[in-house]
């Protein structure tokens, strides 16, 4: 008989500002070999600069470090700490009062890093014996102090499908655009928690995917806020390269050069950090050529690796409901980076239930 699904959180300190952490071998310090029982797990991260990788990407980096950290190292580059981003730009955020200006973080690269490389809030493994699963966080010290991350993680033994609807969400006229999932105006959410109490389920995840006909769109669960989302991210999708021209200073030798030189030394920095990606991924010249050259055509949906479907976990409440698992900040939400003809775009959600 299987056992039933285990549920564990874990309190990680990380070391430095991007540091990756072996989740699997801390449960292991701290529980044992309790994972050995089920074949899968869940790994859910409650932040929104700190997630995971999907087990197949870390696959293809053998699990290392050595590896893993220059994957990472070319999203980084792509957004520099302090390149004029908008969501730093504390004293325009009006949802902050004045003492959360004078700490809240100056960390809207992190935010990007973490949207544009494809880190995910939520992901599920095969269990394998010693294999690691990397907490890859992106702004783990902040003024010289660790922040204090929470993960959990839901093994189990399978899982089906218990309910799939399909929803259509309006959208902009604006080719570039974003549209908070978590809005209650969208009906998202709501409709994922009345699946799960229709449906019963106590343990599992809901799944939040485009339709297989969208185009041009993406979906990723992050902060939704105004100057990230409507002036960061939009210049982002409009020029992946616009925040590492302003901050082309690595190999700068002239700072006179900077106002008309600035995307050409961007450009020259990602021919090196993309250089980075042959070791990581052991692949081609060809491969990496092909790959510098779609990065100076700054195509948004080939450079940034965008997700098609994200997740968030399912697990008991107090008393008798079933919640949906988020970190304070943490939202779905839908990217587009071109006008969808009809004014619309449709969401398949798919509600699964794990034993």
């Amino acid at each position: 008989m299987a056992a039933k699904p285990t549920e564990l959180t874990l309190t990680l300190t990380p070391r430095s500002r991007y540091d990756a952490i072996d989740v699997a071998a801390a449960i292991r310090g701290e529980f044992g070999d309790v994972l050995v029982a089920f074949p899968r797990a869940t790994y859910c991260s409650l932040h929104t600069t700190a997630g995971y990788l999907e087990q197949s990407l870390s696959a293809r980096l053998d699990h290392r470090r050595d590896r893993l950290d220059p994957f990472m190292r070319t999203f980084q580059a792509l957004f520099p700490p302090g390149a004029g981003y908008r969501h730093d730009r504390l004293q325009e955020r009006s949802e902050l009062s004045e003492a959360q200006r004078h700490r809240e973080p100056k960390n809207a690269d992190s935010h990007l890093t973490y949207i544009g490389s494809g880190l995910r809030n939520c992901v599920t493994y095969v269990n394998r014996p010693g294999e690691p699963v990397f907490f890859m966080d992106l702004d783990g010290v902040n003024d010289g102090r660790s922040r204090t991350r929470r993960t959990c993680v839901l093994a189990y033994s399978r899982e089906e499908t218990v309910a799939t609807v399909r929803c259509e969400i309006p959208v902009s006229k604006h080719p570039i655009d974003s549209v908070n999932l978590a809005d209650p105006r969208t009906g998202i959410l709501a409709l994922g928690e009345e699946l799960i109490r229709r449906h019963g389920v106590a343990k599992g995840r809901l799944e939040i995917a485009l339709d297989p006909g969208e185009r041009d769109a993406g979906v990723t669960v992050n902060e939704y806020e105004t100057l990230l989302m409507r002036h960061d991210l939009a210049e982002v999708l409009a020029d992946p390269l616009k925040f590492v021209a302003r901050t082309g200073k690595r190999i700068l030798r002239d700072p006179r050069a900077i106002a008309s030189k600035g995307l050409g030394y961007a450009r020259y920095d990602m021919v090196q950090v993309l250089n980075e990606l042959m070791d990581a991924f052991r692949i081609s010249e060809s491969a990496v050529e092909t790959l510098l050259a779609r990065a100076m055509a700054v195509p948004a949906r080939r450079l940034l690796r965008f997700k098609r479907a994200v997740s968030l976990l399912v697990l008991d409440g107090t008393g008798s409901s079933s919640v949906l698992v988020r970190g304070t900040y943490q939202n779905p939400i839908l990217i587009q980076w071109a006008a969808s003809p009809g004014g619309s775009r449709t969401l398949l959600l798919r509600l699964l239930r794990f034993s």
